[in-house]
């Protein structure tokens, strides 16, 4: 097995949110070989923590025993064209999926604008795009095989161990680790991206249109500014020409604009906090209007490389307006200085026990904080207006809430501790985060 049992260097995620010092780390090449890694950890008497890209901000990821590296297990199992249905093993990284796609006519449905994510780090956290008629990344799931608590492997689907798969398409990583994941997948389409800058009373005065009228709508909000770039995306068939932004125009939207320029903006307004609302009302012209059209992945996914941090809430579509109003307000009464946007997105109810889209229209709200600005007063007064709209917080990003006020909000809560205690009884695949959201 591929093992550095030894000189086990630390762990950190990618926004410096968390850090752990696991006892040992191993990256298994196999199913078997990652079904021996758990039963190994058991025999010990340590907890098991699988982790890929580490991109989330909370601490879901977090290794207190054996870490396992998903990186050795990113391989394709199978893909039936005709179907779409394909199966990969869970440690491949998002981006390397859509080239297996790609090559054979296929895509996803949908993606969020980050593409490191491993496959399974993406389901497990509830991560997802934008689009009132389209749902996150765990409803395109059909099939898992996941490794439980005793060593055993065990095929999860529809119809299959039906309970352990309503719980673990979803399942932060609490049931068992994840070997491979089949996947719905969709003919490959092109979007047709338009975006451009207006006014945020007007936006949120003609969002039902916007969201209606568009297969992928979203927006950003500038805080201290009445400004917004809008993103109108909207699907296509490939037959449709490409008409991809050249070289200078990709580097000057995002290589330019949206990191080296935004990073450069930041640290100013870090070493100078007063600069920080003239800094976004010249971010808000900066990001101009733009169109183009390119295969999905292409236009959904962006490079990010400025560090920041995170906190994103769900919460019933029609309570989006009222959520803006008051967070506008609420950053002039407080006085705080936000120089990240607030992202603005949107998606169908869907049934996924543990999704924050359950049972109800969804409108997402991301706040964010450049990772060398203050940001725990921000988020906690954020916190405090989306609780008040009966919001659910995204599993992978920062919020303070646990088990008890999870499972007020989460109709089959109580349904996925009881699938835990079945395949879990001893807490193999806990660790403080999970003990927090999901009680001990």
């Amino acid at each position: 097995m591929g093992t550095a049992a030894e000189g086990t260097p630390l762990w950190q995620n990618w926004s410096g949110t968390e850090r752990a010092d696991p006892a040992r780390t191993v990256r298994p090449a196999s199913t078997a070989e990652l079904a021996e890694a758990v039963a190994a950890a058991a025999a010990d008497g340590l907890r098991v923590k699988a982790v890929g890209a580490g991109h989330s901000f909370s601490g879901i990821a977090v290794p207190d025993g054996v870490r396992v590296d998903m990186g050795g297990l990113d391989q394709v199992v199978s893909v039936e064209q005709r179907t779409g249905v394909v199966t990969v093993e869970a440690g491949m990284p998002l981006w390397r999926l859509n080239q297996v796609l790609d090559a054979h006519g296929l895509a996803l449905e949908n993606m969020g604008d980050i593409d490191r994510q491993t496959i399974s780090g993406a389901i497990s956290t509830g991560t997802h795009g934008t689009g009132d008629r389209y749902r996150g990344f765990s409803w395109q799931v059909k099939g898992l095989l996941v490794v439980l608590a005793d060593g055993l492997t065990v095929r999860c689907t529809e119809f299959e161990r039906p309970e352990l798969f309503a719980a673990a398409r979803l399942g932060l990583g609490a049931l068992g680790v994840i070997a491979e994941v089949t996947l719905q997948c969709v003919p490959a389409f092109r979007l047709k991206a338009v975006e451009r800058p207006e006014r945020l009373e007007t936006v949120l005065g003609g969002l039902d249109e916007l969201v209606a009228e568009n297969d992928h709508f979203e927006f950003y909000w500038f805080p201290h500014t009445e400004r917004t770039l809008t993103k109108r995306n909207n699907r296509y068939a490939m037959s449709e020409p490409s008409r991809a932004p050249g070289r200078l125009s990709y580097w000057w939207s995002e290589g330019f604009t949206e990191n080296t320029l935004f990073e450069a903006s930041n640290r100013v307004g870090a070493r100078f906090p007063r600069m920080v609302p003239r800094l976004n009302r010249l971010a808000g012209r900066v990001w101009s209007a733009r169109e183009y059209t390119d295969v999905s992945h292409k236009v959904f996914a962006s490079p990010r490389s400025v560090r920041f941090r995170e906190m994103e809430y769900a919460m019933p579509r029609e309570a989006l307006p009222g959520v803006l109003r008051d967070l506008r307000a609420m950053v002039d009464r407080e006085r705080h200085l936000v120089s990240f946007p607030v992202e603005v997105r949107f998606a169908a109810a869907d049934d996924i026990w543990l999704s924050t889209a359950q049972g109800r229209r969804t409108a997402y709200v991301a706040v964010h904080q450049y990772h060398r600005h203050e940001h725990e007063a921000y988020f906690r007064d954020c916190a405090a207006i989306f609780d008040a709209a009966d919001g659910r917080p995204h599993w992978g990003k920062m919020h303070a809430l646990d088990a008890e006020e999870l499972g007020k909000r989460y109709e089959h809560f109580d349904d996925f501790l009881a699938v835990r205690d079945e395949v879990d009884p001893d807490r193999r695949f806990a660790n403080p985060y999970l003990d927090r959201v999901l009680g001990a």
